[in-house]
């Protein structure tokens, strides 16, 4: 069994399980990487040769634990993403029988805490706000409502873009979101001041997508991330942020508020509490605060 014919079968398998492209296009990287090493170190590609003592020595060598093209060493969470892609892709072909024994039972995971969310800060979001305001344009508008939208109510990206304008009610101060994370359906509640916001931006449309182009195309993903990028670049913020920093932004403001964490899981629709954990991480300014109390 060629490792690059069971990509192709263990692809086809994810493809059918539901997993998003983005998931698919991490594996296929990771296992490509692993087929990459086993030609210069091993000179075959046959799965069946394959022992555990090859995985383990794979992901001790700089293929595995090295960025591709450089000596940077990979963070602890991107080599586990690496072995959670290989402990797959192994099972799946020791399951389905394509390879007699499973190489990758062996491969445990490294302890290691997830990176603190890079949350957009509150002098930073006001900047970017005025910055958006402050241009005219279709264009200008359609980016202020989507950070508006994120911001206020934790939207990823995707799920953003795939609204409708008919997905919002505004009397009711919902958004239902037809495909988030997962391909999972959402109602989502907006605050009144995002509300009158969305208001003014759909004005007298009725249908269509929520965020489109000139040509009344849906905006891709891609291109209202560069449109971010711009921004944030143009108002002088120095810290690289993405479109995901104003969703952390959402949930640490709503914690900080609230001190509530399920209620931070509802609002970020979190499937598992521990996703919704990682806002909770205590700030060296509260222990201060605390320690002068």
């Amino acid at each position: 069994m060629q490792i690059l014919r069971a990509l192709d079968l263990f692809v086809g398998q994810l493809q059918a399980d539901g997993r998003s492209p983005h998931t698919i296009g991490q594996y296929r990287r990771h296992v490509r990487a692993l087929g990459a090493w086993l030609t210069a170190t091993r000179g075959s590609l046959d799965l069946r040769k394959l022992r555990h003592q090859d995985v383990a020595a794979f992901f001790g060598a700089p293929a595995a634990r090295t960025a591709a093209g450089t000596t940077r060493a990979k963070r602890a969470t991107s080599v586990n993403a690496m072995r959670t892609s290989i402990r797959c892709f192994l099972r799946y072909l020791h399951e389905s029988g394509e390879i007699g024994s499973n190489p990758a039972a062996l491969l445990k995971r490294a302890r290691c805490a997830p990176p603190p969310p890079r949350a957009m800060r509150d002098e930073e979001e006001q900047k970017l706000l005025a910055y958006l305001a402050g241009h005219e344009g279709d264009a200008a508008r359609r980016d202020e409502a989507l950070v508006r939208l994120m911001l206020g109510a934790g939207l990823r990206i995707g799920a953003a873009l795939g609204l409708d304008v008919e997905d919002l009610d505004l009397e009711r101060a919902e958004a239902h979101v037809r495909r988030d994370k997962g391909d999972r359906s959402e109602t989502v509640l907006l605050p009144h001041q995002l509300v009158e916001h969305l208001r003014g931006f759909v004005g007298a449309r009725r249908s269509g997508p929520l965020f489109a182009t000139a040509d009344g195309e849906r905006v891709s993903t891609r291109h209202a991330q560069r449109r971010f990028a711009a921004a944030v670049a143009a108002t002088g913020i120095e810290r690289r942020l993405s479109p995901h920093a104003c969703r952390h932004a959402f949930a640490t403001r709503l914690l900080a508020r609230t001190g509530n964490l399920q209620l931070v899981r509802r609002a970020m629709h979190h499937r598992s509490i521990s996703s919704t954990a990682i806002y909770a991480a205590v700030r060296d300014e509260d222990v201060r605060r605390a320690l002068a109390e």
